[in-house]
């Protein structure tokens, strides 16, 4: 199969063959139809994370059809159009079990620690318990862009900060995950206030749903945010990932407010400085948002499906393969507005 593959961290990007994955027991192999290039691969490719071996295949938010199921599978069969949340669960461990196998200690995540989904198939582990039929009324495309960053915002504004209609929010960058915090959060009937620096993508943010947006290169955002709120947000989330943002996201809030943290962080030695003398004093939550489970969806495609939320509508292009591997090593810096759909 076609695959886009790198045999070193920041090295050259190639469109090579590669075998075609066969899947184990519990495992499937699925034709990709759709998938999401994310800032995301590019810490894989820049070799920010410690699961990615040599030499490996990024993608990890795809949607697709069923090609091949391994002897133990059951409940899913060739044919079915499938997606998956970018973190696969064991199914097993305490954690799953309850619902919560984004953080599953044994899990998988094709894209970083097996071969992801930039190529023409992928191999997913447990498939019984991680995939999700997808309604005929979803397209593989809008599929694609919820495994990662439409999820993964989904969960940090309704399942972690559990935004309340009539709150204010402040969403801090607005590349897929924001856009898609922005639209969620306007849905559950929140005030949303948008922060980027790039124009672009606040005219995007407005578009999905963001009452007032304010470039942070112009304007310093924290006291703007105080002063439309009457004091400060009540919940802030830093979609971006950066020791900048999510400081502005947590001293942009009122007392007893909620920061969810959904963009990568880097390490600073070992550790990224937030002000936490600040999440002291004024009480504050902190929350980490990684991903969501396949038992989470339902709600979600619910949305979807009464046209509620709209997250087709932030998909901004379609590019191939060969697009993709020159695109992947400028995504720290690209300025791109919504999400980028890539066909194999």
């Amino acid at each position: 199969m076609r695959a886009i593959l790198f045999e070193e961290f920041q090295g050259p990007i190639q469109i090579r063959e590669v075998p075609t994955p066969s899947p184990v027991s519990h495992g499937a192999v699925v034709k990709v139809e759709a998938t999401g290039l994310c800032r995301s691969d590019w810490h894989g490719w820049m070799g920010h994370d410690d699961d990615i071996h040599l030499p490996h295949v990024p993608g990890h938010e795809w949607a697709g059809v069923v090609a091949e199921v391994g002897s133990d599978v059951s409940r899913i069969k060739v044919g079915d159009r499938i997606t998956v949340p970018f973190v696969s669960g064991c199914g097993t461990c305490t954690y799953c079990l309850e619902g919560n196998a984004q953080v599953c200690p044994d899990q998988t995540q094709p894209g970083f620690s097996n071969w992801g989904s930039f190529a023409e198939f992928v191999h997913i582990d447990r498939i019984d318990f991680n995939a999700i039929l997808l309604p005929n009324e979803i397209s593989f495309a809008t599929a694609a862009s919820l495994g990662c960053r439409f999820a993964t915002a989904f969960r940090g504004v309704d399942g972690r900060a559990k935004l309340q209609s009539g709150e204010w929010i402040a969403i801090f960058g607005c590349g897929g995950v924001g856009l898609s915090s922005i639209m969620i959060a306007k849905a559950l009937g929140a005030r949303v206030i948008a922060v980027d620096v790039n124009e672009g993508a606040l005219e995007k943010a407005k578009t999905a749903g963001a009452e007032f947006t304010i470039n942070s290169r112009n304007i310093e955002p924290t006291e703007k945010i105080k002063e439309i709120t009457g004091g400060g947000a009540h919940v802030g989330i830093d979609a971006l990932g950066s020791e900048g943002t999510a400081s502005q996201s947590i001293m942009s809030l009122r007392r007893r407010g909620r920061h969810v943290q959904i963009g990568l962080l880097l390490p600073v030695d070992q550790n990224s400085r937030i002000p936490m003398q600040r999440a002291l004093s004024y009480e504050l939550d902190l929350f980490g948002s990684h991903g969501m489970s396949a038992m989470d969806y339902p709600k979600m495609l619910m949305m979807i499906s009464e046209s509620q939320l709209n997250p087709e509508s932030l998909i901004e292009r379609t590019i191939s393969l060969e697009d993709a591997a020159k695109e992947l090593p400028l995504l720290d810096t690209a300025l791109i507005t919504g999400i980028t759909i890539i066909t194999p």
